[in-house]
């Protein structure tokens, strides 16, 4: 049933949480799964909207948000959990298509409940549903980061990928964001598209620069089983692997030129404007999800919500997902950043020293120009974020 607005229940507690300020600060996730269309490439959870299923799943969001009740059947202790939070994301799906009004609430109540004084605030956003109106409710609420999806900057590209817009929308919506004072952008790429090639996609990193992004993330497609590109992909004009291999190590060097240092394997940032959120994943730090398809990591566990709208406005709990934050995949997931696995790190993190096997296992892969490796770390260089995740299982399976 939907719900007009959100107001919390006469015996609600906001301010119940017990904080410790000296833990460890967490990141919240929350997932919003609609979307207009369905992008060809795309595997992420989303559904289309409709007035009513959006309204009830945002009255569901801020629920969960205020009580965690169904967070807390598969694990209790949640509910005396320190939760303070010095980053708050919210994805998609579009975000931006349920409006600023709604997702003003999800933040207050964030701020209210959960984030520090100082949080990094990101919303995701779609051009084609973007507005100054929108943007202002945003930078009201408190938001100070936006992530616009924009894959390409040359509109016959964007085209391919079933982007609604030009790339006008994207600089229009840049500077609709920059002028409610939301300043901190980033920038979605996409490598290895169809038709792309190395100087295409420079031109496109140069749209960024230009139109003032702080952060760009670039990611190489992958053809997902399922999506409409996985069943095109005889037909498809792709880059072969030899090409693929060429516009990525171009996009790293000529980003890296213009300022943008690389962090991760697929991220890019000028100094100090590095997603901090995200970077809470490749360090196994806590963070709670809330939505449908969001995962948490929280102490030792792991758990997600289902891939369905329905279900998480019916208050199904959560499904639990093993152990989380083990000695493996902290290894694998400090692995994907430019700092690597440090010794220092690691021992903070378990007590002890990593296995002298892995340092072992490295030399090899020196010698071969895909890893950099040390007194105090073990790093992928760039020619070895190409075949990242055959090198991290090899260098890690000692840790199984």
């Amino acid at each position: 049933m939907p719900h007009a607005q959100w107001v919390l229940p006469p015996s609600s507690s906001p301010r119940r949480l017990q904080l410790n300020m000296n833990k460890a600060l967490k990141g919240i996730y929350i997932h919003i799964p609609f979307c207009e269309s369905k992008c060809p490439y795309c595997d992420f959870y989303s559904t289309a909207p409709s007035p009513e299923a959006v309204e009830s799943y945002v009255y569901a969001v801020l629920s969960e948000l205020e009580n965690l009740e169904r967070t807390a059947e598969i694990y209790p202790d949640i509910k005396n959990a320190d939760l303070k939070s010095d980053t708050l994301y919210i994805g998609g799906g579009t975000p931006s298509l349920i409006g600023g009004e709604r997702l003003s609430r999800i933040v207050r109540l964030c701020r209210e409940l959960y984030l520090t004084a100082d949080a990094e605030i990101t919303v995701e956003c779609n051009p084609h549903s973007s507005s100054s109106e929108l943007f202002e409710a945003l930078a009201k609420a408190g938001v100070n980061r936006i992530s616009l999806g924009m894959q390409s900057a040359n509109d016959t590209e964007r085209k391919l990928l079933g982007r609604r817009s030009g790339a006008d929308a994207v600089l229009k919506a840049v500077n609709a964001a920059k002028s409610c004072g939301i300043d901190n952008i980033s920038l979605d790429l996409m490598l290895g598209i169809p038709n792309q090639s190395a100087e295409s996609l420079k031109r496109s990193v140069d749209f960024c620069a230009h139109a003032g992004a702080k952060h760009i993330s670039a990611y190489i497609l992958s053809l997902e089983e399922g999506t409409p590109f996985f069943k095109l992909r005889d037909s498809l004009k792709l880059p072969d692997e030899d090409e693929t291999c060429e516009i990525y190590m171009e996009a790293c060097e000529y980003a890296e030129s213009l300022g943008y240092g690389q962090y991760e394997i697929s991220n890019f940032a000028l100094p100090g404007f590095e997603s901090r959120h995200n970077l809470k994943y490749w360090s196994c730090e806590e963070y709670l999800g809330i939505g449908s398809a969001s995962h948490s990591l929280f102490g030792s566990h792991r758990w997600f919500f289902s891939r369905s709208v329905d279900d998480f406005i019916n208050k199904m709990p959560p499904v639990p997902d093993g152990e989380g934050d083990t000695e493996y995949e902290y290894a694998m997931l400090r692995l994907r950043l430019k700092d690597g696995l440090t010794y220092e790190g690691f021992r903070k993190h378990f007590g002890h020293e990593l296995p002298a096997r892995i340092s072992e296992k490295s030399q090899s892969k020196v010698y071969r120009g895909l890893v950099e490796a040390d007194t105090v770390r073990i790093a992928l260089t760039r020619k070895g974020f190409l075949v990242s995740n055959a090198i991290i299982g090899d260098l890690i399976d000692c840790l199984y």
